[in-house]
């Protein structure tokens, strides 16, 4: 079962929500966090500090952890395929303004406050840990 970091980045009280591209392998066009999978030997924690350089260019001494959540784990179907999903949650604040700079996995960022998270089509159970770790 794939093991997978979300990254929810804040700053002013705003979080960083991705669109994310058509050149991934899954969830095309739904918003997300920075997320990567966790590989074999790695830690979640250093592996979201490194999609998060990957991910929208921010260096691991620009970003401070907030909180993590306790992993939980879920299936989900996508384009008729079954995915078993253990997710990996993190809250980081940036700590300085950064600029953001996206890879080919997204196709576009917003900064919006946690309350308008309803308003986006997102990738599974995004609302929920935004819900949860902002608190």
């Amino acid at each position: 079962m794939p093991k997978v970091v979300t990254c929810l980045l804040m700053k002013d009280s705003k979080l960083l929500i991705l669109k994310r591209s058509d050149k991934v392998s899954t969830y095309k066009g739904l918003w997300g966090g920075v997320a990567g999978y966790v590989e074999e030997h790695e830690e979640p924690y250093d592996t979201a500090l490194k999609e998060i350089k990957e991910e929208v260019g921010i260096e691991k001494k620009d970003v401070s952890l907030v909180r993590k959540c306790d992993p939980f784990t879920f299936t989900d179907y996508y384009e008729g395929k079954k995915y078993d999903w253990t997710i990996y949650p993190f809250l980081f604040k940036m700590e300085k303004k950064n600029k953001i700079k996206i890879d080919w996995e997204h196709s576009k960022y917003k900064w919006i406050s946690p309350l308008e998270i309803g308003r986006y089509d997102t990738v599974p159970h995004l609302k929920d840990i935004v819900f949860k770790i902002s608190g």
